[in-house]
């Protein structure tokens, strides 16, 4: 494909202005919503083969999040879309002045495999809402659902609104190479760092949402039941393949064992004793990530799981104790189903152990001490903190999601999304017909009466 040629049209129809009204816009996400709802069954069943992924689980986490965040949109993009007022001070008297959101131009959306669908089309959400076109890139280790994405889009989209680029690194790289308005990637830490660099070429501004090690803290106290079925979930839906699932449980020595054992016990109410056998448990993208995770069950003792099947892709839904901090399982995002548990002796180290560590894209409290949940969070730095629960503060469409540090730069979702993919424009209005000459050299008074009116006349 001409990437040169494809952009460019996508350019000439920004330029023409057709993407700035609302009309266009809520048509746009109006289309996408017609056809993710019309072509549900087959993503479910494209979503099942690339990753075992449940119909159940792939409803809510991939189509439904994704057409939650359209309805979202459409509710709210009338107010989104206003200019806001604001004040002047008495040097640009009289005059008005506002500040326009507005479309970048071109974006480029690039996704990775693991939730191939909500990652490629709730970044789309936001870039349309905002009056962007659009080129996508959807990750061609998940094949079967990259193929359903590209008949999908091309069937409701021209290419000069929003086209999709399927094929592998190469595409992608190809990509890279034209100058984007916007890029937009969700993946690992090492290809962020490749995306931002390529942008600086052109100094594309950049979104990126990656991951790191999402800390799990458990203090004494804690609803453990509640806390071991939540964090269970949180680990092992989609088989661990996660950005923001807990990477690591921190518990308070005195409940480790009672946490181990309710663990075991909430992976086996969910998954049954062989979750192999299980319709609810998925399996892992490639043979490449499989033989990476197997070589992690050996860091510590298996507390439950284990069991692995490359010929399946199957790696059991494992809990691990005895970890070595030094372990290789603690030096690297783990992203799969294996969840290592460490004691702590006071809150205060595990405070330090997180703070010690890059800036992760989640931090998970489980405490019933709301001066201790509110001292974690404001001791720590990461994208951000669920309390309680694990996961779920994805789905909260109000809520800014992003992440600080190592873990992405930028944020997605609702309103955040839409401001992501937005120019904030400044615009002052000043009349002709007042026009003092106390701002015109020469200059007129003293220097010490300048500085006693200058307060007064900057609004500072």
């Amino acid at each position: 494909m001409d990437y040169a040629k494809l952009i460019q049209s996508q350019r000439d129809h920004f330029q023409s202005g057709a993407t700035r009204s609302a009309e266009w816009r809520k048509s746009m996400l109006g289309r996408l919503r017609a056809a993710l709802s019309r072509s549900e069954d087959v993503i479910l069943d494209a979503l099942h083969a690339d990753l075992r992924k449940s119909r159940h689980e792939a409803c809510l986490s991939e189509t439904g999040l994704v057409i939650s965040e359209i309805d979202h949109a459409l509710k709210h993009l009338k107010s989104w879309m206003r200019p806001q007022k604001h004040a002047v001070p008495f040097i640009a008297w009289p005059g008005k002045a506002h500040v326009n959101p507005e479309p970048r131009g071109v974006a480029l959306i690039l996704s990775p495999w693991n939730y191939p669908v909500q990652l490629l089309l709730s970044p789309l959400v936001s870039a349309l809402a905002a009056g962007n076109c659009a080129v996508l890139k959807p990750s061609e280790l998940a094949p079967h659902t990259a193929s359903v994405l590209v008949q999908l889009i091309g069937s409701i989209f021209s290419d000069h609104e929003v086209a999709i680029c399927p094929g592998g690194k190469e595409v992608a790289e190809g990509l890279l190479e034209q100058r984007f308005d916007h890029i937009f990637y969700t993946g690992s830490s090492s290809v962020g760092r490749l995306v931002m660099s390529a942008a600086a070429r052109h100094l594309t501004p950049v979104t990126l949402e990656l991951g790191g090690k999402c800390p799990c803290i458990v203090t004494e106290g804690a609803a453990l039941e509640v806390a071991a079925r939540r964090i269970a979930w949180g680990r092992f839906t989609n088989a661990g393949q996660t950005c923001v699932a807990p990477d690591y449980v921190l518990v308070d020595k005195k409940v480790k064992s009672q946490l181990l054992e309710k663990l075991g016990n909430a992976v086996s109410t969910m998954y049954g004793a062989n979750p192999k056998a299980s319709a609810d448990y998925g399996r892992i993208i490639n043979r490449r990530h499989w033989e990476r995770l197997f070589a992690l069950l050996g860091s510590g003792r298996v507390v439950c799981g284990g069991d692995a099947d490359v010929d399946d892709l199957y790696i059991a839904p494992t809990v691990l104790d005895e970890v070595a901090i030094d372990s290789p399982l603690m030096q690297e995002e783990i992203f799969g189903p294996i969840l290592p548990v460490l004691a702590y002796d006071t809150p205060e180290e595990a405070v330090a152990f997180v703070q010690q560590r890059p800036s992760p894209l989640a931090i998970y409290v489980f405490s019933n001490d709301k001066r201790l949940q509110a001292t974690i969070a404001a001791q720590t730095q990461s994208g951000g903190v669920c309390i309680n629960d694990t996961v779920v503060q994805v789905a909260c469409g109000n809520l800014p999601f992003g992440g600080v540090g190592s873990s992405g730069m930028g944020a997605s979702h609702g309103k955040a999304g839409f401001d992501e993919f937005s120019h904030r424009r400044s615009i002052l209005w000043r009349s002709v017909q007042v026009d003092p000459s106390m701002r015109y050299p020469p200059a007129r008074g003293s220097l010490l009466l300048l500085k006693r009116i200058r307060r007064f006349l900057l609004g500072v």
